[in-house]
């Protein structure tokens, strides 16, 4: 096999691993969301620990419902962004497939997208089942995706953090 066959071949299977992640999470956030919209009623409250609640709510808006209220048109609109998230991330993670923790996270944020993207499409709404509280104030419910995302964005900062630092570092050498 040649040099040029053999580097897109690895590119590949790289690419496929991190899609395949990705796959996953959207498979078990599909799975933990199809059985709280089964196991409780809309708006329905199951205290677990002090300061978690399992609840079932739909959320038509992104992310602190934002948009929520609109007529309908948020729907195609955060479609449409989780795709054009999706098809730049994998963009990302082809040509940057050698930065382990870059994709991580990533794949991360492909899978979290992909899981509300999969909502938006099948229901009109994002499923949301995790609820976090402490005394009266409440963080908004949310779900396996919104926390892939967030963990994804964590490590993109950490990783652009690290970033910055090795070049003042090499900088100052």
């Amino acid at each position: 096999m040649s040099p040029d066959l053999a580097t897109a071949a690895g590119a590949r299977r790289s690419l496929l691993r991190w899609l395949a992640i990705a796959a996953l999470i959207i498979g078990l956030d599909q799975s933990t969301k199809l059985a709280f919209d089964h196991l409780l009623t809309y708006g329905e409250r199951v205290p677990v620990l002090p300061i978690l609640d399992f609840t079932l709510l739909y959320n038509r808006g992104a992310a602190f419902s934002f948009l929520a209220g609109q007529p309908g048109w948020q729907r195609w609109f955060f479609t449409g962004v989780g795709i054009l998230a999706a098809v730049i991330i994998v963009y990302l993670l082809a040509r940057h497939r050698h930065q382990r923790w870059f994709c991580v996270a990533l794949t991360l944020i492909l899978g979290g997208a992909l899981g509300n993207v999969v909502d938006r499409l099948l229901y009109g709404h994002v499923i949301d089942f995790l609820l976090f509280h402490w005394r009266d104030w409440y963080f908004p419910a949310f779900n396996l995706a919104d926390t892939a995302i967030t963990f994804g964005a964590g490590m993109l900062i950490v990783d652009e953090v690290r970033r910055i630092r090795r070049e003042r570092s090499e900088k100052n050498s």
